[in-house]
């Protein structure tokens, strides 16, 4: 957990345990139901815990704020951000059972409030948030579809309302066929770690 304090002075020992949680966690799930590559486990805080914060390093929610983890997998972006963001509500939402089956376990035993896990897909969900964040599910000309009218037009962060996408390699390609306005931030401007130098957070607007 050093490198997490380190990355995140300001957590609460509160957070800090149940981040601390996570590999345990996620070990026992992944020894049933394979949601995570025994590769990754093995660089568990690295390749999730400090990959999904990222995004903290990036914006602040403020309280209040509504966030849709759209194929969140395991949990990722999602149960990190939950954790450090208590006063935020998440949807994690991915199209497979088995995932959401130990989203929904390790939301319980961490007994996160702010969480609710669905299985469900992206296009079926009813609701707008102020931000929808993923991991790499797809390439963004695909995903960006699947948050029509999920996104809500005024917002009270310092970014304004949109989607908020954890990718790596290269993506200009698929960057040039947004049209909307967006940023790049390069992940290894926040963390040291080598893993990191191919990584971006992308903020596109709603």
């Amino acid at each position: 957990m050093d490198r997490i304090k380190k990355y995140f002075p300001k957590l609460s020992d509160n957070q800090l345990n149940k981040l601390s949680q996570l590999p345990a966690l996620y070990e026992e799930w992944n020894a049933q139901i394979n949601v995570i590559s025994r590769k990754d486990m093995e660089h568990f805080i690295e390749r999730h815990i400090l990959h999904s914060l990222a995004i903290a390093k990036v914006i602040k929610f403020e309280n209040g704020t509504e966030i849709l983890d759209i194929g969140t997998g395991g949990g990722f972006p999602g149960i990190p951000l939950a954790i450090i963001f208590p006063k935020c509500e998440f949807h994690l939402v991915d199209s497979i059972g088995k995932k959401i089956k130990v989203v929904q376990a390790v939301v319980d035993a961490l007994e996160l409030k702010n969480v609710t896990a669905e299985k469900n897909r992206a296009e079926s969900i009813n609701k707008s948030y102020d931000f929808v964040v993923s991991r790499a599910v797809t390439a963004l000309p695909k995903f960006i579809p699947w948050t029509k009218n999920k996104i809500r037009k005024n917002g009270f962060n310092k970014l304004p309302n949109g989607i908020i996408y954890l990718k790596g390699g290269d993506f200009r390609n698929e960057l040039e066929k947004i049209k909307r306005k967006h940023k790049t931030f390069a992940i290894d401007k926040f963390y040291s770690e080598e893993f990191f130098e191919t990584k971006y957070v992308i903020h596109i607007n709603a």
